[in-house]
């Protein structure tokens, strides 16, 4: 009972303290997709490779590359069996390929410097998604009752042998009441998720550090 009054506490006061939107100061890509934001998860590694074999790396990295991502995607989902998804994830199948068939919406890839997956996480009750939705739909959403994701994964040049890699994941509710239902999972989730996005960062560091090799 207590473990119920506890776990309700914290449903209300992640519906309580939902956030403002924020507007990116950057001119990436992925700005041309979520330029505001109500959530932003951000994380960077420096890699010894060039930018090409790092994109090349971000682009083949699999689940069982990545630490904790099997252990926590299966807490995720309950301990359940499902549809491959980026929450059950063929261990040997690069990552982003997984989510691009499995609901994720690519919105643009310029090799070597930029990939940008998209998806809806939050829409009125009956919606589906149309067979065919595009990057260019995404863009143009406002209808009320939807939450956006974006996720991109950006590769800087620092020299001819040395990059950086900066991937963001941003979130935008066109409504109060999508912001209300989405702000409680992303206040749940949001630990375990950057854990993760770093640890899918050190894979990606580890392949390409080690195909140069």
């Amino acid at each position: 009972m207590i473990a119920f009054m506890g776990l309700g506490v914290v449903f209300a006061i992640a519906r309580w303290s939902t956030p403002r939107v924020h507007s990116s100061g950057e001119r990436a890509s992925i700005d041309e997709f979520l330029p505001s934001y109500h959530f932003l998860e951000r994380h960077q590694i420096v890699i010894a490779a060039p930018a090409d074999r790092v994109f090349t790396a971000i682009k083949a990295t699999t689940a069982d590359e990545i630490g904790l991502f099997n252990l926590f995607t299966w807490i995720r989902r309950g301990g359940r069996p499902g549809p491959e998804s980026i929450l059950n994830a063929p261990g040997r199948q690069p990552l982003l390929d997984v989510a691009v068939k499995s609901g994720f919406l690519l919105l643009q890839e310029r090799a070597p410097s930029e990939t940008i997956v998209g998806a809806i996480v939050v829409a009125p009750p009956g919606t589906r998604r149309p067979a065919s939705f595009t990057a260019e739909d995404f863009k143009q959403l406002t209808a009320p009752g939807f939450a956006l994701a974006a996720m991109n994964f950006r590769v800087e040049a620092l020299s001819a042998t040395t990059s950086r890699v900066v991937t963001e994941t941003r979130v935008h509710a066109t409504d109060d009441v999508a912001l209300a239902r989405f702000t409680p999972y992303w206040r749940i989730i949001f630990p375990g998720s950057s854990i993760l996005r770093a640890t899918w960062l050190r894979a990606i560091k580890t392949r390409a550090e080690r195909t140069g090799s």
